[in-house]
């Protein structure tokens, strides 16, 4: 590259960062703001500290509880990609070997904690991110594998000023910045070391550029639009141009070669439409690197909080965002009705000069308890008065009280969303309150499945170029059990089949579950009436009822239960049996849990032990059940 090429192209990178930065520039301000609010609790500004002049500033944080909710109740409720075949070149076992490959991708590289930490992000700050990355599969290898990364500091990366879409799969330009130390950075890039640091290169760089003796390196990524030549190939097969005449450097041929060898021509070719992605390593002096990216997407994926697109200026919101004002009046009135409590008289004895001579004790009087107190009468003078208190400040500690209520308005979670006890009395109508909280907060949780349905696109697009040649790969089951296939061509033993990742297109959808952490519960309320209505499923469903519920050894009464689900018959008294006590048991759990009278510890030890005997019960029929003398064999 020409020195005035790289010259024009470093100052177009240069000028697309400050529209990046300019564009964000708000949203990290409130974000910033709402991040220090809600997490360190930096609520009272320094002006308002200093008007109070030392008075009481409390900070009552209640706002961490209302965002761990959210974001917990999406780490309970994790999104699942499932990978579908498209066209007539796609099948459905391949699809499978892909989704087990996503599958051992998440794993491998703990995706969990990136969807956790983009999550909360979006939630305390208004937008995170997710990464996905190429990496060697080993040390001692040349094969690449796909790997999902957090990126702990979303404040790092500035995404693309004119993104419009819901999940920003539109992105064009992305930079990730990285503050490096100057001997860190000498180490990584020594072809850097012609700038002078002394003169006028990096050490006179502008902010952000250079700030602390520390050198702002940037990874820039553009998407552009570009034609690209494919094939029509005689026996149905399309194919890139650049593809077909890519050779294998293990076996030295082309597509064209295998081609030619089997009597496949060029039926039809056309200029199609397509995207090529590219990473820059930069600072604000000089490019240090050059790359071209496998996929059509850049990969980086946000997850957004709220969205307000405010004439065509979107703007991110934190959960918290619009509670924050309640909040500080929440702080207000605490810290008043303290500094009230405070200026109460601390003198509770009042009288003339010299009625206080006499009886030594009156220097204790409001620290000890006497028998009594002797005063000397002053001219005829009233005895001492004892000051009452003047009371708990009921106005204060009622405005805080509201200003709790605002937050929970505001944010539409209420005290059954967090665990607490409030006016509903039925289980049902706790959960429904709970499911209200959860609705309020759900576009939260959606816009993390949006985000990993796009990560799913993105790997999707990925893996047939990353997992190109002929090798073995280890795949996870629905069960998570891994099992090893070989790909584009490569066999494995006691395996018939080998699969093409390269061949047929393939989409994906992302499933989730309800965003509530009752739903075992409601699945166990909804069992147990289909049972009421329909006694007869017992056999079949009562071991899934079992184990859905919160007892000791619930597992292995479902064990039990499912082994004699396996039998022909059951003895219907035997099954009338332990329905009643399967009830029984329910009826006694519901009671020890709506009876507020009992201290909560004497609650979990009476339940333990009523659970244990009715379990015993249960279990010793489900054994008799399981004899030959309790079943009913059909005769052939």
């Amino acid at each position: 590259m020409a020195e005035t090429d790289a010259s024009d192209e470093l100052k177009e990178d240069l000028e697309a960062f400050e529209a990046c930065a300019e564009a964000e520039k708000d949203n990290r301000a409130d974000a910033i703001e709402d991040l220090k609010f809600g997490r360190l609790g930096e609520q009272w500004s320094p002006d308002d500290v200093k008007i109070r002049k030392g008075r009481p500033c409390l900070v009552i944080n209640t706002l961490p509880s209302f965002m761990r909710q959210v974001y917990n109740d999406a780490r309970q409720n994790k999104p699942a990609i499932a990978v579908k075949p498209v066209d007539d070149a796609a099948d459905v076992e391949t699809a499978k070997v892909l989704n087990g490959i996503i599958k051992n991708i998440e794993y491998t590289s703990s995706a969990d904690v990136a969807y956790d930490t983009a999550a909360e992000c979006a939630v305390d700050r208004g937008l995170g991110y997710i990464r996905v990355a190429i990496e060697y599969a080993h040390d001692d290898t040349f094969d690449k594998d796909l790997l999902i990364q957090r990126v702990a500091n979303p404040f790092s990366v500035y995404g693309d000023p004119h993104s419009t879409a819901a999940d920003s799969s539109d992105w064009c330009i992305a930079f990730v910045t990285d503050r490096m130390a100057k001997s860190r950075f000498r180490r990584r890039w020594k072809g850097a070391a012609e700038v002078d640091w002394d003169d006028l290169g990096y050490s006179n760089l502008p902010a952000p550029w250079s700030e602390d003796g520390e050198i702002l390196v940037a990874e820039r990524w553009k998407r552009e639009e570009v034609d690209r030549k494919i094939l029509l190939l005689s026996d149905g097969m399309v194919m890139a141009a650049e593809d077909f005449e890519k050779v294998d450097p293990e076996t030295r041929l082309s597509p064209r070669d295998l081609a030619s060898v089997s009597g496949v021509t060029v039926v039809r070719e056309r200029i199609a439409k397509s995207y090529k992605v590219t990473q820059r390593i930069m600072t604000g002096a000089e490019i240090l690197e050059d790359n071209d990216w496998a996929g059509r997407f850049i990969p980086l994926i946000p997850v957004y909080g709220e969205e307000i697109n405010v004439e065509g200026k979107r703007h991110f919101r934190s959960l918290i965002h619009s509670a924050k004002d309640a909040q500080r009046n929440k702080n207000y009135w605490r810290s008043s009705a303290a500094e009230l409590v405070a200026l109460a008289p601390k003198a509770p004895w009042v009288g003339p000069t010299g009625s206080f001579k006499t009886d030594e004790n009156w220097t204790t009087a409001n620290t000890e308890n006497h028998a009594f107190l002797e005063y000397d009468p002053v001219n005829g003078g009233a005895a001492p008065q004892r000051q009452p208190f003047a009371g708990i400040p009921a106005g204060a500690l009622q405005e805080a009280l509201n200003a709790s209520d605002d937050m929970k308005a505001i944010l539409g979670m209420y005290d059954a969303s967090l665990g607490a006890r409030s006016n509903e009395t039925s289980g049902k109508a706790i959960l429904v309150r709970q499911r209200e909280g959860d609705v309020s907060t759900f576009n939260f949780v959606d816009n993390l499945t949006r985000a990993i349905r796009h990560t799913g696109r993105v790997l999707i697009d990925l893996i047939p170029k990353v997992y190109s040649g002929a090798r073995v790969v280890r795949i996870l089951g629905e069960k998570n059990e891994p099992q090893s296939v070989g790909v584009n061509g490569k066999q494995v033993q006691g395996q018939a089949r080998t699969f093409d990742l390269t061949a047929g297109k393939y989409d994906l959808a992302v499933s989730t579950g309800p965003m509530y952490t009752t739903r075992r519960e409601e699945a166990v309320a909804a069992l147990t009436e289909l049972l009421r209505a329909f006694p007869q499923a017992a056999p079949v469903i009562g071991d899934l009822l079992i184990k859905m519920m919160d007892f000791p050894e619930a597992d292995e009464i479902a064990k039990r239960l499912q082994a004699l689900a396996q039998g022909n018959n059951i003895d219907p008294a035997v099954v009338k049996k332990m329905q009643q006590e399967i009830e029984v048991l329910r009826a006694e759990n519901a009671r020890l849990k709506g009876d507020a009278g009992i201290d909560a510890a004497k609650v979990q030890v009476d339940a333990f032990e009523a659970q244990t005997d009715r379990m015993k019960v249960v279990g010793d029929l489900a054994t008799s059940a399981a004899t030959p003398s309790a079943m009913q064999f059909h005769q052939p």
